[in-house]
């Protein structure tokens, strides 16, 4: 099943649904990192959070960066997203793999860490970018989004998210959805969608029977008149290139940049997000010298 995004409207605008299956999306990422279990499931469920927003963004020029660092040992989980849907994402250690928690699940909370901030970086052209911060509530991801929407942005927020991993590693179902109470809505919305959620299975459960996006929505709202405003394809893509690689070389500094040109030798950078190297030989560093 591919991948899709939905994003839809419920009771006269009042409530705002994004739902995804990012199945295809995570196991790329997970390939790319080499992954063990728990490592996975913490990116896979950053990445699909960063999907979900990426969406909330106005301009195609906007992007967002979300970042999850609570001192456990996966170290810090970052995630840069796009308003197509489209996302990129590492974790510091992709070899973090824990127990299972005491309801049998992958311990994501675990690995992650409580001691620490959820960090979300909205860049929308302006001098300064938004941030909003938070500190780390179970560490489980949806739950800390949860608490930010609460807090940084007043919307009351459901935000849930999986990832199933196979016994060969790849991913079998990941996805989620973010379901909101709109600024001036009705009273009473919130309880409408706290009773919806009271029978709704798990993410990945609904995945596994064959739902994709539009489905999950259905399957939670039942016969609730749901306006769908798009559909997307999300992607796990990376924008990277040997230009912005050179740019990054250059903002070390002169002293630096002379350092390892003095070193003579071919330096390799490799890109965080998709692991693609770029190499940059001795007299490739002296042009970039000059140009400083």
């Amino acid at each position: 099943m591919k991948d899709k995004l939905v994003r839809a409207v419920a009771y006269n605008g009042n409530i705002r649904i994004i739902s995804a299956t990012t199945t295809e999306l995570v196991d790329k990422a997970i390939k790319i990192h080499g992954c063990l279990p728990t490592a996975s499931a913490a990116l896979g469920r950053m990445l699909t959070a960063g999907s979900l927003m990426g969406t909330m963004l106005k301009s195609e020029s906007d992007s967002l960066t979300i970042k999850i660092a609570g001192g456990g040992p996966a170290k810090s989980v970052i995630v840069v997203a796009y308003p197509n849907g489209n996302v990129k994402g590492y974790i510091g250690n992709p070899k973090v793999d824990l127990p299972p928690n005491d309801k049998g699940k992958l311990d994501v909370g675990g690995a992650i860490g409580r001691e620490g901030n959820l960090t979300v970086i909205r860049d929308m052209g302006l001098k300064e970018p938004y941030m909003g911060q938070v500190p780390i509530v179970t560490g489980e991801i949806g739950d800390d989004l949860a608490y930010y929407f609460a807090i940084s942005e007043q919307t009351p927020s459901v935000v849930a998210l999986g990832v199933l991993v196979d016994v060969n590693l790849s991913i079998k179902a990941a996805g989620g959805f973010i379901i909101q109470v709109m600024p001036g809505s009705e009273e009473g919305v919130a309880d409408i969608i706290e009773d919806k959620m009271k029978n709704v299975s798990s993410v990945t459960d609904m995945i596994v029977k064959g739902m994709d996006a539009e489905d999950i929505i259905k399957n939670i709202f039942g016969d609730v008149d749901v306006n769908i405003l798009d559909k997307l394809t999300p992607k796990f893509s990376c924008n990277c290139s040997k230009e912005r690689v050179e740019r990054a070389l250059i903002s070390i500094g002169k002293k630096d940049l002379q350092e390892i040109y003095d070193d003579g030798k071919t330096e390799e950078l490799k890109c965080n997000f998709c692991g693609k190297s770029y190499e940059f030989t001795h007299e490739q560093i002296g042009e970039l010298l000059k140009n400083i």
